[in-house]
């Protein structure tokens, strides 16, 4: 059940809610293990959630709600590594921006795993992509020299070295 928490507590609380990284909503330090931030949720959880202030005013149930979700979406962020590495990006930039909507967030990610797989440059991403059809197609030695050029622009690619070094295996066996 829901400490009791006094109507200026939610109101104030709510008031500055928005201007709270998803750290300090949970009152954990940016590098607080998972374990840290798991309890810390559930006791942010316990204090303000709806049903335990059933009996409070209307005005204060849209206030303990809205809490409630942005109680849940810091946890939703910061429990998954993807998304919290995500986020903590966001906040070395030192924008004012304090939430990322998660469809964003996922996206962002998502969007760093695809270049780590695809390439991070355009001619990086455009070799590697010519690599792959020529094996599609059976041309080994042509997907060695578009990697090969991949690896010109991207020279620290890992993804890429491993490929090249199994195409080569394919060449020699």
């Amino acid at each position: 059940m829901a400490q009791h928490l006094e109507p200026a507590e939610i109101k104030a609380f709510s008031r500055i809610i928005d201007e709270l990284n998803y750290y300090e909503i949970l009152e954990v330090k940016p590098g607080a293990e998972r374990t840290k931030i798991r309890d810390a949720f559930h006791q942010a959880a316990r204090r303000f959630h709806p049903d335990g202030h059933r009996n409070s005013a209307e005005d204060l149930h849209k206030l303990i709600d809205r809490i409630s979700k942005r109680i849940t979406e810091a946890y939703t962020i910061l429990r998954n590594p993807r998304r919290r590495q995500a986020y903590d990006e966001l906040l070395a930039k030192d924008t004012e921006e304090v939430r990322i909507p998660l469809a964003e967030l996922e996206a962002a990610a998502e969007k760093a795993a695809d270049d780590a797989h695809q390439g991070t440059t355009p001619n990086g991403r455009r070799y590697f992509s010519m690599a792959n059809n020529s094996e599609q197609q059976g041309d080994i030695k042509g997907a060695v020299r578009n990697l090969q050029m991949a690896l010109t622009y991207e020279r620290d690619n890992e993804l890429f070295k491993e490929k090249l070094e199994e195409l080569r295996k394919q060449l020699t066996s």
